[in-house]
């Protein structure tokens, strides 16, 4: 009994979320004329993918291993299952039958549908698997899954990004091996910084210098700074130059609720 309400309950929360997942990833194509919904890495991957169905799916795939073990091990569905596996293997659906990606990525009313299919499949069969599973198991798929997952997103794909921006030629790749390089230095991971860095390069090869680039330009910095900023990056970047810190810096991350330690 718990089992099928585990199901039933599956079936309803994947189907809206892939609905929602897939519109929105599709309309990131169309910004700013619409509003998308999705991450940054959403939309790059999407893109790296460049419209073929195995690629897509393949992905996917490599996330869905990680989102499982989360599951099993956590009891807790991954942000890679929307924002990384639903939306891939959308596209793949699509694309294996139409190749065009104005009629199938691009398009908010055929990814709603194929997202909402693929998060139906997906959300049930992980949390299904996860409560048939034995406790015995279930350990040992935490503990042999999860790291394979984590060579996989650091430092697996960093590579293949950035691989990907330098092929895109010599701008781009200059921009998201910058970018990359602070990313993982902010973040601990270079992939939100390597799509940005194409985003840019791509961007700056296409237009130049203009209201566009400069405000993507802008935003970055921001999002560099704001990040930088509450995860404590500024203090560790002037304690491994072992400058003392200010005592106004140690007052103003305690404003945002921050503890420094000096």
């Amino acid at each position: 009994m718990v089992t099928l309400m585990i199901v039933l309950k599956s079936i309803v929360i994947g189907a809206l979320v892939g609905f929602g997942v897939g519109a929105g990833a599709a309309r990131m194509f169309h910004a700013p004329n619409v509003q998308g919904m999705g991450a940054f890495r959403t939309f790059g991957e999407l893109n790296a993918c460049a419209g073929d169905p195995i690629s897509h799916f393949s992905f996917g795939l490599g996330f869905l291993f990680n989102s499982w073990a989360s599951v099993v091990g956590a009891g807790a569905l991954t942000q890679d299952v929307d924002h990384r596996v639903i939306p891939n293997w959308a596209a793949a659906v699509l694309l294996w039958r139409n190749k065009n990606v104005a009629e199938t990525l691009h398009n908010p009313k055929q990814m709603a549908i194929a997202g909402a299919a693929v998060g139906v499949v997906v959300v049930t069969v992980l949390n299904s698997t996860a409560t048939a599973i034995p406790e015995s198991m279930q350990l040992v798929a935490t503990k042999v899954l999860v790291p394979a997952a984590n060579w996989l997103i650091n430092p697996i794909m960093p590579i293949v990004f950035w691989m990907a921006a330098m092929d895109a030629g010599k701008r781009t790749g200059i921009w998201g091996t910058v970018l990359g390089g602070l990313s993982h230095l902010v973040m601990g991971n270079a992939v939100p910084g390597i799509v940005l860095g194409i985003l840019i390069g791509k961007g700056l090869d296409d237009s130049g210098w203009n209201k566009i680039t400069k405000s993507m330009f802008i935003a970055v910095i921001l999002l560099f700074v704001f990040s930088g900023f509450f995860r404590g990056f500024d203090v560790a970047l002037l304690k491994s130059m072992y400058v003392e810190i200010p005592q106004w810096l140690i007052e103003i991350h305690e404003t945002f609720g921050s503890v420094v330690k000096k």
